[in-house]
């Protein structure tokens, strides 16, 4: 049975206020992780963590920015001693960069302050609403992942 318009409509406002109010914790949370780990150090040092040292252009690619973005957030990273840069012993050329222990810490740190907020806000849900969400959450990000582009983009009003 398709879904009503007005469900619909419910659903991706609901979703654009997530990722809005995701937005917001992210710089607010941010904010307090070794004062300076900018928003956007979680989505470049977790798949560090988690799948080993990678070229500069494979992470701005997996974050969906371009690579030329994603060399400057890097940079940052870097400077920071969050990251280090190596020589791609395959390809003199490239380089790759690698997870510190600061980086490591400062995840850590993240995860803390993440999992704390999390226990705040879903205080009033019990254990089956919460997998419920999870699921349903998992299902949509795997359908958003691989839904075709729209077809013509809607013009702005003037």
């Amino acid at each position: 049975m398709p879904m009503a318009p007005a469900t619909r409509d419910r659903l991706t406002s609901a979703v654009s206020s997530l990722v809005r109010i995701g937005r917001h914790v992210s710089s607010r949370a941010a904010a307090h992780l070794h004062g300076d780990l900018p928003s956007y150090g979680w989505s470049l040092l977790v798949p560090l963590q988690r799948d080993g040292d990678q070229r500069v252009t494979d992470l701005a690619a997996l974050v969906g920015v371009d690579p030329s973005v994603g060399s400057r957030q890097l940079a940052v990273l870097e400077r920071a001693g969050y990251v280090d840069r190596y020589p791609d012993p395959r390809d003199g050329r490239a380089s790759l960069l690698r997870l510190t222990a600061a980086g490591a810490d400062a995840l850590e740190a993240a995860r803390g302050l993440r999992s704390e907020w999390a226990l705040s806000a879903l205080a009033g849900w019990d254990e089956a609403d919460a997998e419920l969400l999870a699921d349903l959450l998992d299902r949509l990000v795997t359908d958003l992942a691989t839904a075709a582009p729209p077809r013509s983009a809607v013009p702005m009003p003037r």
